[in-house]
């Protein structure tokens, strides 16, 4: 079937609905992602398959024994929480591996009884939706800028090689122009080291004008550690536009984590 008489289709199809049901379906065809498989683009593409390849390599929780700091902090969640990728796993995927008894969503609350409840979970990777619109609509063009991801474990967000303390990166804080830190210090850094490592990065992120996107806010990440940094002098925050994607099920509050500071 050709452009025309698809179009012509719908449209006799539109007619046919009760009058009283027609606003209901335009905002269903509005907001829904069900046309998502016939809207991705190029890069959607390239993202989900680097996913899979991701996914075919690395373990379910992709945890490792070597991240035992993250992992202590997991099980001292005031419930229980499971470490689920956001990138590698998004809730249509979830929901699949729940289906085929791979993952579950819920714990027992009384071993051997009915009585549930839902799991916590916790990822310390961007999905893909929060990377299009850091991407899209919180980062300027990219061209002749140098980004730095710190932290960027399976390089969701920049895809690098160097391994290093950030603490010994003075010379690649000082000339970035960009700097990405998703939730990078708490889980991974006790107090002290997590103090050290926000004291060096405030000390060498000083070119005027380069940009700054935290996950969560620095206030939140700076509460309660031993720093004497001064926010107002430092930075100053970008507002955002978190309602930029018209559809229900976007998750507006872990859109709204995502943080962009100037530095002055």
């Amino acid at each position: 079937m050709d452009f025309r008489s698809a179009r012509q289709a719908v449209l006799q199809l539109l007619r046919t609905v009760a009058p009283a049901d027609l606003p209901e379906l335009i905002q269903w065809m509005r907001t829904t992602r069900d046309f998502d498989e016939f809207t991705q683009d190029n890069n959607d593409i390239m993202l989900k398959n680097i996913a899979e390849d991701l996914r075919n390599c690395l373990p379910l929780e992709t945890m490792l024994s070597s991240e035992h700091l993250a992992l202590q902090k997991i099980q001292q969640q005031p419930e229980p929480t499971v470490h689920v990728d956001a990138f590698l796993y998004d809730e249509d995927f979830i929901d699949s591996l729940c289906e085929e008894g791979k993952m579950s969503r819920n714990y027992c609350t009384v071993c051997g009884s009915h009585q549930t409840a839902p799991l916590g979970f916790i990822s310390h990777s961007f999905s893909l939706m929060e990377l299009k619109f850091i991407y899209h609509h919180v980062l300027p063009d990219l061209s002749e800028k140098i980004l730095v991801d710190v932290g960027s474990r399976l390089g969701t967000v920049l895809y690098g090689v160097l391994h290093a303390d950030i603490c010994t990166q003075g010379s690649l804080l000082q000339n970035a122009d960009i700097i990405i830190m998703n939730n990078v210090f708490e889980y991974f850094l006790n107090e002290a080291e997590q103090a050290r490592a926000w004291d060096y990065i405030s000390h060498n992120v000083r070119r005027r004008g380069s940009l700054l996107v935290t996950v969560p806010s620095l206030e939140e990440s700076l509460s309660g550690l031993q720093v004497n940094i001064q926010l107002s002098s430092w930075v100053d925050e970008v507002p955002l536009n978190y309602d930029v994607y018209p559809e229900k099920d976007i998750d507006r509050e872990a859109l709204k984590q995502i943080h962009l500071y100037k530095i002055l």
